[in-house]
């Protein structure tokens, strides 16, 4: 049984659930509208994660022969076998989508349940079938699904066009392509050999270096924005501590274009993200 648990919790990549929930209650927090219930906040969460999980399962689910070829993912219950892709699968994750959808416009209201579907839609359909294995354009456009999450959080108390929370959509936009492709350029044997086109595998490692730093600066810059619009002294230390280690490990990067300098900054993209979303939910609870 929990070897059950341990298999779906790798399969449906819950921790990237946890951290694409964390968006949505941010939109929430940034959103200068009063908040949501205790109650309304943990359903939001709750659909966020459970549409999240659903479109992760069926990533992993769709990509079994791709994640076969590479050895960061080889071991994914799908790959293995461990899992049997059968029709059952599909069936299971819109049953659990469409439960998360329901649950958040019970919750909420039909706008914020959009923004989820679309999340979940982005990721599991618009990335994965549509994109990932035709053009390296695919995380680009794929980062919308975290945006998506920050835009059902600010639509749930009715501030979507707010500027904080349109503000904060972008810098989730602009985070993950540089997210992902740090993570390419330490595994570019494994997306050469699977013959997905990542940013790194088809550009030199100058300009996948300098882009992925590009793309860190920028998001940074624009994450201290909000403070013009309400937020306070915690969420101005969150983004500008995580904002620094992110840009200059980007841009060792550039001085030391190695494997292991690609997964340092694959680790500070999340811990600035993590910083972030924890300063801005915790800069509306005590400020």
């Amino acid at each position: 049984m929990n070897e059950t648990i341990r298999l779906i919790y790798q399969a449906a990549k819950v921790r990237l659930g946890f951290l694409i929930a964390a968006c949505a209650i941010a939109g929430v927090s940034v959103s200068p509208s009063a908040g949501l219930a205790p109650w309304q906040l943990a359903v939001l969460g709750l659909g966020v994660l459970a549409s999240s999980a659903a479109a992760g399962a069926f990533n992993q689910f769709w990509e079994r022969d791709l994640d076969a070829q590479m050895t960061r993912t080889q071991t994914r219950p799908f790959a293995t076998g461990r899992f049997g892709a059968g029709a059952g699968w599909p069936i299971g994750l819109v049953t659990v989508l469409v439960g998360a959808l329901a649950a958040t416009a019970w919750a909420t209201n039909l706008e914020a349940t959009l923004y989820v579907f679309l999340g979940a839609f982005t990721y599991g359909v618009v990335y994965t079938v549509w994109l990932k294995r035709r053009t390296w354009w695919n995380i680009v456009i794929g980062g919308l699904s975290g945006s998506f999450a920050v835009m059902a959080g600010a639509a749930a108390v009715d501030a979507t066009f707010e500027p904080a929370p349109l503000i904060l959509a972008i810098v989730l936009f602009l985070w993950t392509p540089p997210h992902f492709w740090a993570m390419a350029f330490a595994c570019k044997r494994d997306y050469q050999k699977a013959g997905v086109p990542m940013l790194p595998t088809v550009v030199s490692d100058d300009i996948s270096t300098r882009t992925i730093f590009a793309h860190a600066a920028v998001l940074v810059l624009l994450s201290l924005v909000p403070v013009a619009y309400g937020m306070g002294w915690i969420y101005f230390a969150g983004a500008a501590a995580g904002g620094v280690y992110f840009v200059a490990s980007s841009w060792q990067l550039i001085r030391k274009p190695t494997i292991a300098q690609g997964w340092r900054v694959f680790a500070a993209s999340i811990v600035q993200l993590g910083l972030l979303l924890t300063a801005a939910i915790l800069d509306k609870l005590l400020l």
